[in-house]
């Protein structure tokens, strides 16, 4: 199967999912200069300084530069069994590269300095892998990227890295919206103010807002879903689109003689089905060189994800502010202690999903940007893609990580959020004692008592009730005893109960 979790999975796979890959290790001194001439100070992997979201998530092994470098070589090693299938390679040949396509066999660091001769990692690794099968079986050695070109390796490497660091974002999504449903349906008709514009505005339930979480979580999970299972295809365009070479040699090397590639079209067919078979990815109807809608599509789901998760965070954020103090994050030594202030424990959690939720978009519009890709092969916007595809993904795949820890350690504060309804002493319900007062006293009328009742009531500090019960207007019209009862928030939460049950049903 192949691998692709840190570079040293297995290579035979019917399927790119792999195990789920613990949490990367911290990373050691930085290594003294590469060898083959480098100069200057040691160089430093990549250890998420300064993305603290993804450090030491799962996603950060699935996406590093170990496992781009073994799903490359799975891509290579896939594409010659599917040509095995075809007839067009021998089966020994295929077995050997297939073997030798181990990311721990090549230099990784050199593989990188090599790019900068060639605009890619590919030219470098093909020279590294032949090399490699050489030295195992040296007549398998001229059968390493038969027919292909670079960016049929990086593209499908690409897709293979995106399906696995997806299925970690799906199992993670997964455990936010279990427990999301949780809360939703323990707090189905826990009052809290709704806020508009940053002010309480009418009462609702923590409930309905967990819940509407819990939609965004699944909307994010099924478009994640869509493209992962539909959208992610194996790349075969040879040099210009055309599968020129893929052709040539399959002429040359076919089992059952030249006759049986006179239709090229069906050619086509048989080794995108037998790539795709080989590494699990989808089938594209036509070689996407510079046609990049997967790039996009996968863009636009993760940002969604990004925007969902982020909307979570900022409800928490402003939620656990020490003058509202509704909910708290989950806890744990160290966690959120101010540098400055012992007694602050910041939202740490909501603070790094909401750091993505803010990246990401960026560098999704800046990867759909793609799409604008000039002749059969782009000389720079194919290359701008890489380094956004990963961060799209380390940066969704760490929040992903981090919002099922929050959502499953959310402490919820049902006090906190009646003592923060009654601030403002039944105004919050306002709204409802005018609904019910404009057909008694007709809209205008209605609307005017309302707004000098809400205005007294704030000036003297008084619950609105009160002030309304001592209105002449309301004298043999309502009885202080039904206006206190308008008053209570917890008769005016409308459908948020049937809302929060729909929400949940399966």
């Amino acid at each position: 199967m192949p691998g692709g979790q840190g570079g040293t999975g297995g290579l035979r796979l019917v399927g790119p999912a792999g195990s789920r890959p613990g949490p990367a290790s911290g990373a050691g001194p930085a290594p003294g200069p590469a060898a083959g001439g480098e100069s200057g100070p040691g160089v430093a992997p990549d250890s998420g300084l300064l993305s603290p979201v993804r450090a030491g998530t799962p996603v950060e092994a699935a996406t590093g530069d170990p496992a781009w470098l073994q799903a490359m070589l799975d891509a290579e090693a896939a594409l010659a069994r599917a040509q095995a299938r075809l007839g067009t390679l021998p089966w020994p040949a295929a077995d050997a590269i297939t073997q030798a396509a181990r990311a721990e066999r090549l230099d990784l660091r050199q593989l990188a300095l090599a790019a900068r001769e060639t605009a890619n990692p590919v030219v470098g690794l093909v020279r590294a892998l032949t090399a490699v099968v050489a030295a195992d079986a040296p007549e398998a050695a001229e059968y390493v990227h038969r027919g292909s070109t670079s960016q049929d390796i990086f593209d499908t490497g690409a897709m293979l890295v995106a399906f696995r660091a997806l299925a970690l974002v799906r199992d993670d999504l997964e455990r936010t919206g279990k427990a999301l449903a949780a809360l939703a349906g323990e707090h189905r008709d826990t009052l809290i103010a709704g806020r508009t514009m940053a002010l309480q505005a009418v009462p609702t339930t923590f409930g309905l807002k967990a819940a509407g979480w819990l939609r965004l979580v699944r909307e994010a999970e099924e478009r994640l879903t869509r493209v992962q299972e539909h959208g992610l295809p194996v790349a075969l365009g040879g040099a210009a689109g055309t599968l020129a070479g893929y052709l040539q040699y399959a002429v040359l090397d076919a089992a059952d003689g030249p006759g049986g590639l006179q239709d090229p079209g069906s050619y086509y067919d048989r080794l995108t089905a037998a790539y795709a078979a080989e590494t699990g990815l989808a089938r594209p109807a036509l070689p996407w060189h510079s046609l990049r809608t997967p790039l996009a599509d996968l863009a636009a789901a993760l940002a969604f994800t990004a925007g969902a998760l982020g909307k979570i965070a900022v409800d928490v954020q402003g939620m656990a502010r020490t003058e509202v103090g509704e909910v708290a994050e989950p806890g744990g030594a160290g966690r959120g202690s101010s540098s400055a202030m012992p007694h602050k424990r910041n939202p740490v959690l909501s603070t790094l999903i909401r750091s993505a939720a803010l990246q990401v978009p960026a560098l999704a519009g800046a990867l759909t940007a793609s799409l604008v890709s000039e002749d059969e092969r782009s000389a720079g916007a194919w290359h701008a893609e890489w380094l956004l595809l990963r961060e799209c993904l380390r940066l969704v795949g760490g929040a992903s990580y981090t919002a099922a820890e929050l959502a499953e350690g959310l402490e919820v504060r049902p006090d906190r959020m009646r003592a923060n309804l009654e601030l403002t002493g039944g105004q919050v319900a306002s709204e409802r004692v005018a609904a019910v007062l404009a057909p008694r006293l007709g809209k205008a009328v209605a609307r005017r008592l309302m707004d000098g009742a809400a205005a007294a009531a704030a000036a003297e500090g008084r619950p609105l009730a009160e002030v309304l019960a001592s209105a002449p207007e309301l004298a043999g019209v309502l009885s202080p005893a039904a206006v206190a009862a308008l008053c209570d928030p917890a008769g005016y939460t409308g459908a948020a109960g049937a809302l929060v049950d729909r929400a949940l049903k399966p």
